[in-house]
């Protein structure tokens, strides 16, 4: 099998008079942290949606694994191992940290929608549930309700919930958004932690995470890619300095 696991050809979405994404190539290697990066309004996010089906591509194809699901619905492509975190925090507030990490668990027993079933039913996930949120950092709080969690642990549950998911492929939307500095260390610590074997492609628009943690990095700018390559590379592009100038041309020079 290929290396690559994720391929975009041509990817473009266009709005009334307005072009998001223009003609975007991308290739994800697989076992690789591959970040998005660029301006404001540069199309990150509007690409994350085609990969998901949140939107219609206007034309270009998606491929995964060798086949093309550019077709598919948002149900089909998460079944395939294609799941996503949001940049608003996802989880459920008043179950406890444990819980909700086993909601992503249920898919696998087939019980999802099984209301009317014992708690009892759920006990094979407790030992899985417990691994990953070791995993992440959170074991001691498993019975803690998840409202009183701060926000860099509510995040990090987040990233539990969707490795219980069994993604092949985890697109992370802004995972540090919204965090302080210990924080935002201790998440992207965590992402190259849980990364050991899996995918990951990442929206972030923190330059030091971007240059610690990610193997290949795409600038996106105005909808089209601006350039491609390691972080070494890409932060003494001309374009992409011209293109963060004023914003983040010292976080792209002084990030590591």
């Amino acid at each position: 099998m290929s290396d690559v696991i994720l391929e975009t050809r041509q990817l473009t979405k266009e709005f009334k008079g307005f072009t998001a994404v223009s003609k975007v190539d991308l290739k994800v290697q697989r076992g690789s942290i591959h970040a998005l990066i660029g301006p404001n309004g540069a199309g990150k996010t509007t690409c994350f949606n085609l990969l998901t089906k949140f939107l219609e591509p206007t034309s270009g194809s998606i491929v995964f694994n060798g086949v093309d699901i550019t077709g598919e619905r948002p149900a089909q492509i998460a079944r395939r191992g294609i799941i996503r975190s949001f940049q608003i925090s996802a989880v459920f507030p008043h179950l406890s940290v444990l819980e909700n990490v086993r909601l992503g668990l249920q898919r696998a027993l087939g019980t999802c929608y099984h209301f009317w079933k014992s708690e009892k039913s759920l006990a094979p996930l407790h030992g899985r549930a417990m691994e990953l949120l070791a995993e992440v950092g959170l074991a001691e709080l498993a019975h803690e309700q998840t409202v009183n969690l701060p926000y860099g642990r509510k995040r990090a549950l987040e990233i539990a919930t969707t490795l219980a998911m069994e993604p092949e492929l985890m697109l992370l939307d802004e995972p540090t958004q919204g965090m302080g500095h210990e924080d935002v260390h201790r998440v992207a610590q965590l992402i190259k932690r849980v990364s050991a074997g899996r995918t990951i492609l990442m929206v972030e628009h923190n330059m030091s995470v971007v240059s610690t943690i990610a193997d290949t990095i795409t600038v996106l700018q105005r909808g089209a890619v601006l350039a491609e390559g390691p972080y070494g590379e890409v932060s003494k592009n001309p374009q992409v300095m011209e293109a963060y100038m004023g914003t983040t041309e010292g976080q792209l020079q002084g990030a590591h």
